[in-house]
């Protein structure tokens, strides 16, 4: 039974650094933790890639308990998201399919291989600037600094600007990167210029980050940014087979994308595009279940939706 990291101890004190009330158990062949939401009209139960089960009698098994645990919290629904697609049919008629907080598609590329391997599974283009980065101006590094998440913050924000989207804030990020199973990748480029065979080099420059999380077994790409100003210079895909290679050579056995478009996406997904560049790796497509509210107190969970739809359009 293999607990997602959204799902582990390590995740449960990452919740209490922010000040969040959790409910964790292990059972017979199951195993959740559940995060105590706050709304202005009520509580709800939320478990991240949750529960976890080995069979489909041992997830039952955790919903009677969650419900339980929810009832007694006075909430007014169960927010889940079990990674096993085939449980939903276990699911209470009660139970609403709700928007999909955690990506209910992935790709996962199997890191139990050599290193050459694992590199001639991407295409070549990238093998190239990979193998020559250095020789460009590039370095990687890894960094568990908290103060680096600027960096993934500033290329953030002009990102965000740019397509009107959201980001998490910094404190949130930074938050993140003090745990122990988080690290923020950067990728520097300092730039040089050549003037009768002497090199005279500038102040290096941050032009991309990926913040990825380890646990026992699995490194997960969790989100990135990069400078558009910086685009030829592949720092994206550099920063992938380099983080492949460390993960390998930490001892993981696998690589999670943490999400891509579902297989029929169309080009207008906005998930398309990264998509495209993650499958350019190889790996393996993995569905998950999608997120799922079963509802225990029905008045005031159409109110919380009826707040939540209001609460929407004001916003845009």
């Amino acid at each position: 039974m293999k607990i997602p990291i959204t799902q582990s101890k390590e995740w449960e004190a990452f919740q209490h650094d922010l000040g969040q009330k959790t409910f964790s158990e292990t059972g017979n062949g199951y195993s959740f933790l559940a995060i105590l939401k706050t709304t202005p009209v009520g509580n709800y139960l939320y478990l991240p890639y949750g529960p976890v089960a080995d069979n489909a009698t041992h997830f039952k098994s955790a919903l009677s308990k969650l419900e339980k645990l929810a009832k007694e919290n006075h909430a007014i629904f169960i927010r889940i998201e079990p990674q096993n697609p085939n449980f939903t049919k276990y699911l209470p008629k009660r139970t609403v399919k709700s928007k999909d907080l955690n990506p209910a598609h992935t790709l996962i590329i199997d890191l139990n291989r050599e290193e050459d391997e694992i590199l001639k599974s991407v295409p070549r283009r990238t093998r190239g600037y990979f193998n020559t980065y250095s020789k460009k101006g590039l370095s990687v590094e890894a960094s568990q600094n908290p103060d680096d998440i600027k960096y993934l913050v500033d290329l953030q924000k002009t990102l965000a600007k740019a397509k009107n989207i959201n980001v998490f804030s910094e404190s949130y990020l930074k938050k993140q990167l003090s745990q122990p199973f988080s690290s923020l990748y950067l990728v520097k480029y300092t730039p040089t210029t050549d003037q009768e065979n002497h090199s005279k080099s500038t102040t290096p420059v941050v032009i991309a980050t990926v913040l990825v999380f380890d646990d026992a077994d699995t490194r997960y790409y969790i989100q990135a940014a990069q400078d558009k100003d910086y685009t030829k210079l592949a720092a994206p895909s550099i920063v992938v087979c380099q983080m492949l290679l460390d993960a390998r050579k930490k001892g993981l056995k696998y690589f999670d994308f943490w999400g891509i478009a579902p297989e029929d996406a169309p080009k207008t997904h906005p998930w398309y595009g990264f998509t495209k560049f993650k499958k350019s790796f190889g790996g393996e497509e993995v569905r998950y279940a999608g997120t799922y509210d079963i509802v225990i107190n029905p008045l005031k969970y159409k109110l919380y939706q009826s707040t939540r739809f209001l609460g929407r359009i004001f916003h845009h």
